[in-house]
């Protein structure tokens, strides 16, 4: 774009737009921005005016966009955020500098503890910490409400969702258990014909690669309860005297404290962790410290 047509670019036009496109609907938008219908109008067209192309189409009450308005849209997006940043980056006035980090809501609570060690305490940083879906911990990560999300599930970026996501951990899946008294060593895959299992739910990877495990070896292994979250399997685990199959960092305190014994490592069975942070003109110096440690 030349620049006299960039200084034609009314940025309060591109944002009428972005909301009439969330919304769908001209009422709906004028009340999210206390305007009237026709005030709306009025910037849309200019927009359209500007760009010379229709961003809607009308459908009964619904507003659809074109496909020359969905690429404005991803433009709007990148534009908006690239304001958000600005602001994060240079205004913000706060005393100490703030990390905010979301965790996935199933996420070991010993693996984040872990990995936050470095920043817990420090008097210097003012430390957030969120839980959610991965979903909704996304949708915060790209408006800038969020400098990283800690997960056990990767993501793929693409030109709407400009993400970075690397791996920074890799974790042994284990059986565990009560001490066993004497008795002989847990035998995988022998003995878990005669186990009751406590395990992870369906929307766990690891569970899914259990599953597929256990298929390849012809086994139907007895479930006694299956648990999503990490922090209530790990309670389950240790007062129930029934024999888990977790990470073995969220038994960590268990296994030391002797409560638990780990019978066997699962074979080719691990759990990853992402770290997943916004493709960024600036990273703060404590995330940076916070990801680049071994």
């Amino acid at each position: 774009m030349r620049t006299d047509s960039l200084r034609r670019l009314n940025f309060r036009h591109l944002h009428y737009f972005w909301v009439v496109a969330k919304e769908q609907h001209l009422t709906r938008a004028a009340e999210r921005l206390h305007v009237s219908q026709s005030a709306i109008s009025s910037q849309i067209r200019q927009l359209e005016e500007e760009l010379g192309h229709e961003l809607f189409l009308r459908e009964g009450r619904t507003l659809r966009l074109t496909e020359i308005g969905s690429l404005v849209l991803g433009y709007a997006e990148s534009i908006f955020d690239l304001g958000a940043e600005l602001l994060e980056t240079v205004g913000g006035g706060r005393e100490a500098p703030e990390l905010r980090v979301g965790a996935v809501a199933t996420l070991s609570r010993n693996f984040q503890q872990n990995l936050l060690r470095p920043v817990i305490g420090d008097e210097n940083l003012h430390l957030v910490i969120e839980s959610a879906s991965l979903e909704e911990l996304i949708e915060r990560l790209r408006v800038h409400k969020l400098d990283l999300i800690l997960s056990n599930r990767p993501v793929t970026a693409d030109d709407q969702l400009p993400l970075s996501c690397r791996r920074i951990a890799r974790q042994s899946v284990c059986l565990v258990g009560p001490p066993r008294d004497g008795r002989r060593a847990f035998r995988f895959p022998q003995d878990l014909a005669d186990t009751a299992l406590l395990l992870p739910g369906h929307s766990s990877e690891i569970r899914s690669q259990f599953d597929l495990l256990c298929e390849e070896l012809g086994l139907a292994p007895r479930i006694w309860a299956e648990v999503d979250d990490m922090a209530m399997l790990r309670l389950i685990a240790r007062d129930s005297g029934r024999v888990a199959m977790v990470p073995e960092v969220v038994v960590q305190d268990e296994l030391q404290q002797g409560i638990l014994r780990k019978y066997c490592e699962v074979p080719d069975l691990h759990e990853n962790f992402y770290a997943i942070t916004a493709r960024r003109h600036f990273r703060s110096e404590v995330l940076g410290r916070l990801l680049e440690q071994e």
